[in-house]
């Protein structure tokens, strides 16, 4: 996909700084990090992991883009009124029958103008889309970077739509565009279950940021979805954002989820009993999500995710004089007194999580890295240099608790005493 144009990118500068930090731009942290770096940018995410391993991206499979087949018929539409899409693989020989999907990640958008600016980019329009995809970490057909879920079929769901596929069309009002989360999330189950869904003996639903919250938000429809014996489970990659004040002491997630919430009409997705106890914006956030999900879950998050660093704890109107500007790009250029402010965001999230690790079926890894999404990106999912936590890969834990060989709830000592993190520096 080639760069905007320095028009679109003079524009996009001019922004409201809230609303470029959080809504359009992409879930990886290589992508969001451009602006403050360079000229140019992307909002795709196809490419990233050459931030990690050129070589992998290379020899991993190219998977095409198929187009819903029933997208009018549904109404289940992308943000530009185009026919969402996504990447199969069919899986062989003991993984014929067994699933792992992936939703995209890239963001949120709160605003008619931000939603319209994303209806001309891959993140909102499939004529935008990349036709062919690498797949790799949890996506990869390759044992020796997918020990577990190598040979099982693999689906790349793309995410157009700007609400963690849980928008509703109610909430269009004329606008010009197409708040069809709920309904694409619907349509493409329905596909995949004609493909072969419908007898899953095992499946896994992830994904990563605000893929990772659409796994969470979609979970146990997922699971209702899949037969009654078989076994369903669901990944979380980076998708644990918080309601955390930034240094300002101001509610910057809180209130850009209340107005996503309110443009999309997400609240009839939303979990009925927590929309009714509390504003329905809250109930977007994680913390309040788990607490209703049935299916066994896991989350993989890292304590320093650099995009809630830079976006929600400090984004750019929290700090005018710059003076976290190396700290942001790098966890290493932090001074005591910054690395005592992040330990304080670490523990916001241990404590976000304590009722979790009560959850019995639950797992968890939860390492003291700077980065974001690590699941489909072969260095960070499972290499001979991948970060661990007890000697484990993210990939060796996901797979020791979905086949039941071992419940971990694993929780990394603080930064900076993991030296097998894959820290993002951007110096």
């Amino acid at each position: 996909m080639a760069n905007p144009s320095l028009g679109a990118l003079t524009w996009w500068r001019k922004w409201a700084k809230k609303h470029w930090a959080i809504a359009a731009v992409g879930f990886s942290v290589a992508v969001f990090l451009f602006p403050l770096i360079s000229n140019s940018w992307r909002d795709d995410d196809s490419n990233v992991n050459h931030q990690f391993d050129r070589s992998h991206s290379i020899t991993a499979d190219l998977v095409d883009l198929t187009l819903l087949h029933n997208a009018k018929d549904t109404g289940a539409l992308c943000l530009d009124g185009s026919s969402p899409g996504y990447h199969f693989q069919k899986g062989f020989g003991s993984g014929s029958n067994n699933w792992v999907l992936h939703i995209e990640g890239g963001g949120w958008c709160d605003t008619i103008s931000s939603c319209s600016f994303r209806s001309l980019k891959p993140l909102g329009s499939s004529k935008y889309m990349e036709r062919q995809v690498p797949f790799s970490g949890i996506l990869s057909c390759d044992p020796a970077q997918n020990p577990d879920f190598f040979s099982w079929n693999k689906v790349k769901i793309r995410y157009c739509d700007g609400a963690s596929f849980a928008g509703h069309p109610e909430s269009e009002n004329g606008t010009g565009l197409f708040f069809r989360g709920q309904l694409i999330w619907e349509a493409v189950m329905h596909e995949l279950l004609s493909l072969g869904l419908s007898s899953a003996k095992q499946a896994l639903l992830s994904g990563c940021s605000a893929g990772g919250l659409a796994t969470l938000i979609h979970c146990d429809d997922f699971r209702k979805f899949l037969p009654k014996d078989a076994t369903v489970k669901c990944l979380a990659d980076a998708g644990f954002f918080l309601d955390e004040k930034d240094i300002l002491g101001n509610q910057v997630m809180g209130s850009f989820y209340r107005d996503v919430v309110q443009l999309q009409g997400v609240a009839k997705s939303l979990h009925k009993e927590c929309a009714a106890r509390m504003e329905p914006y809250k109930c977007l956030f994680p913390r309040e999500i788990i607490k209703n999900i049935k299916t066994p879950v896991f989350l993989v998050n890292p304590a320093y995710d650099i995009w809630q660093i830079q976006n929600i704890l400090i984004p750019d109107a929290s700090d005018p004089h710059h003076s976290w500007q190396n700290c942001r790009l790098s966890i290493h250029k932090c001074n005591p007194s910054q690395i005592a402010t992040l330990q304080g965001f670490r523990s916001s999230l241990l404590e976000a999580l304590s009722e979790f690790q009560k959850n019995k079926e639950g797992g968890m890894f939860i390492n003291s890295c700077f980065v974001h999404c690590q699941t489909w990106m072969a260095n960070t999912w499972h290499s001979p240099k991948s970060p661990r936590i007890n000697n484990k890969t993210i990939a060796e834990s996901v797979g020791d608790w979905f086949f039941n060989r071992n419940i971990l709830k694993q929780i990394d000592c603080p930064y900076p005493c993991d030296r097998t993190c894959y820290d993002l520096d951007f110096t």
